[in-house]
């Protein structure tokens, strides 16, 4: 049997789909009823002869179809946007109001932003620097524009890849031989912060929190003077401090789950779509989603 082309109306639904969570509210993102969505799903499945999405009662589970399909289709959907966007001859323009961790910014966005100013220096980038639990709500209520974020849950943003997290201590001072060990985290709404303790109570290890900071020179420092251990991202932990597991008694840290957020407000920026298109490129390549 002859398949048909893939069209990009059924390519951003199966895609809006997939990062909404639920029919209901990808409808909301490309502008169009909820059963039109269903609709668009099904015109997909039949082109490719294949099924994409396990329908429960509750939630959509791509199947391993589908899961190969999201690659291609976010490729299809980048390329066609960045095409759009080259060949209508017009100089970018505007302002981009960019939030990204600490954490985050020297590994993964500077190699993007490095990319992205020579080729638009018409864009002009506001870029702040938060813990991601700063930086969500400021997306959401329309005070940034664009956010690279461990995300919250399954529907924030466009998931772009796992971080290891580590437990780091110096081995100058080798703290994870004390009881309770002394350890360094972030406020108190903190993902690593509830992943740390959660990781701990799993092991039955006693601890006392000897230093609380939304910074992360903060935990550096904290551990680098011997004051704590501090559990972070592997991308900022630097390499004069030592990787901790299950020798010095620590289990595992979940991973963080890194996606780019961005706002309602910010539909229709073509400053916003190039900048959160080179995103998505770059970064899903840096690591596995």
């Amino acid at each position: 049997m002859t398949r048909q082309d893939l069209q990009l109306d059924w390519l951003k639904c199966f895609v809006a789909v997939v990062d909404a969570g639920s029919l209901s509210n990808a409808a909301g993102e490309v502008h169009r009823s909820q059963s039109a969505v269903s609709m668009q799903l099904k015109k997909l499945e039949e082109a490719v002869g294949r099924r994409l999405i396990e329908r429960g009662s509750r939630k959509f589970e791509l199947t391993l179809d589908g899961l190969t399909l999201l690659g291609y289709a976010r490729r299809i959907l980048d390329l066609h946007a960045e095409a759009k966007i080259v060949l209508s001859g017009e100089e970018l323009t505007g302002r981009v109001r960019l939030g990204v961790p600490d954490d985050y910014a020297a590994r993964y966005l500077t190699p993007v932003l490095k990319r992205f100013a020579p080729r638009h220096s018409g864009v002009e980038i506001e870029l702040d620097c938060e813990q991601s639990t700063s930086l969500i709500p400021r997306v959401a209520s329309g005070d940034l524009d664009l956010a690279l974020v461990s995300r919250d849950h399954s529907r924030r943003g466009t998931l772009l890849f796992h971080e290891p997290m580590v437990w780091v201590g110096s081995a100058q001072f080798e703290l994870w031989r004390r009881d309770p060990l002394p350890i360094a985290v972030y406020e108190g709404t903190s993902l690593a912060r509830r992943g740390a303790i959660n990781s701990l109570a799993q092991q039955g290890r006693r601890y006392r929190v000897v230093y609380n900071s939304s910074s992360l020179a903060g935990q550096i420092a904290a551990v680098e003077g011997g004051l704590a251990i501090a559990a972070l991202t592997q991308c900022s932990a630097p390499g004069d401090l030592q990787i901790l597991g299950s020798e010095q008694g620590l289990g595992p840290l979940g991973p963080m789950e890194v996606a780019v957020y961005r706002s309602r407000d910010s539909r229709g920026s073509k400053a916003v779509d190039s900048l959160h298109s080179l995103l998505v490129r770059t970064l899903r390549l840096s690591g596995s989603v």
